[in-house]
């Protein structure tokens, strides 16, 4: 009978020993992430491998004038197809002629406003970061964490450039500033709201000034996964 309780308590400690050290490895394991990571997974990017393709049209108002353009992208050809206002144009990203190169850089372009916190992951060889757990937000003038990046001076569309993303414990941006060539001053702040989810990905659909005079917004967000 002392040998069966004696095993009996052995193999409750084990079990036990088991629990705590599965826990000590999700512990450390989220300790791992940096906060390019969290800013990314809170977006959802785990999702990012099971998507096949992604479609959107991105939408710019200034006070009274309108401007918008469609792309269609089939991630895992690199395949793009530039749905404009007078003509359409399909390219493979890895193979581009000069026409395409040109349109390339305005798919860059609104697919970044579209998708900044997974090019936090994409970009993180070209960029360097800085975090601060306290800063005020430069629209709602929220104390919020704030994480600077700042590409490399040299490749890219627009190398050089600085954004300050503000975020809360969600690690969900709220706002950010972008400021050319890394100047001091902004260059442009707008909000991140209005988020939809589409097959796991958190997306914000609008971004607009302090007036409100200034809207980029994304309509038509589609997505196939496999």
């Amino acid at each position: 009978m002392k040998h069966l309780l004696s095993f009996v308590g052995l193999f409750i400690l084990l079990l036990i020993g088991c629990k705590t050290e599965k826990k000590a490895e999700a512990v450390q394991a989220e300790k791992e992430l940096t906060v390019l990571e969290k800013v990314a997974y809170a977006h959802g990017f785990e999702n990012w491998k099971h998507i096949e393709k992604l479609a959107f049209t991105f939408n710019v108002d200034r006070d009274t004038s309108h401007f918008e353009r469609s792309w269609i992208w089939e991630t895992r050809e690199n395949i793009v197809t530039a749905i404009g206002a007078s003509d359409t144009l399909t390219y493979n990203r890895k193979e581009m002629d000069s026409i395409a190169n040109k349109t390339n850089g305005s798919f860059v372009n609104d697919k970044f406003w579209l998708m900044v916190p997974y090019n936090l992951i994409w970009d993180k060889d070209n960029i360097t970061h800085t975090h601060s757990m306290e800063a005020e937000a430069p629209i709602s003038k929220k104390s919020m964490q704030k994480l600077t990046i700042v590409y490399n001076s040299e490749g890219g569309y627009t190398p050089g450039d600085a954004y300050d993303l503000f975020f809360e414990d969600d690690y969900l941006l709220k706002e950010w500033v972008f400021r050319r060539g890394n100047q001091e001053e902004p260059s442009m702040s707008t909000t991140w709201e209005s988020y939809v989810d589409k097959d796991g990905l958190k997306i914000a659909s609008m971004h607009q000034n302090n007036d409100g005079s200034f809207k980029l917004h994304f309509t038509g967000i589609e997505t196939s996964t496999d």
